[in-house]
């Protein structure tokens, strides 16, 4: 079965520790996830600058180190990335910022890549939110 795991909680949120717990279950079931898609503030998770405490779960490095040891199709909405601050080094560029924070396992790109990810897979499944 295909997935695509939809996240509109930070990193510290419990949706976003009971997200990446269920994309593991994904994997370890031997389903696949087409596209792993952070929006709202979902987006803080692909930020390279959050520093955790010493005794709490570093949950943005989590999804890092599953997103790249998997080699997953990690997407970040652009429009919600900007709005909050995680961008790449073009955009930075682009908006004249002193520097880029998103995490290399993870890419910018449209909503519509969520929508496109959506239709060609059988479950789109979302954590978070209002």
């Amino acid at each position: 079965m295909k997935f695509v795991i939809a996240l509109f909680s930070p990193a510290h949120s419990p949706a976003s520790r009971r997200a990446l717990r269920f994309a593991k279950a994904v994997l370890a079931g031997g389903h696949e996830i087409t596209r792993l898609f952070l929006y709202q503030d979902g987006v803080h998770s692909a930020s390279a600058n959050i520093v955790t405490a010493q005794d709490e779960l570093d949950l943005a490095g989590e999804w890092e180190r599953f997103v790249r040891s998997h080699a997953l199709d990690g997407v970040v909405c652009i429009a919600a990335g900007l709005r909050r601050g995680v961008l790449d080094a073009r955009e930075a560029q682009r908006h004249s910022r002193p520097a880029a924070n998103l995490s290399p396992s993870w890419e910018l790109s449209g909503l519509g890549q969520l929508h496109e990810a959506a239709q060609q897979a059988d479950r789109l499944v979302c954590f978070g939110g209002h």
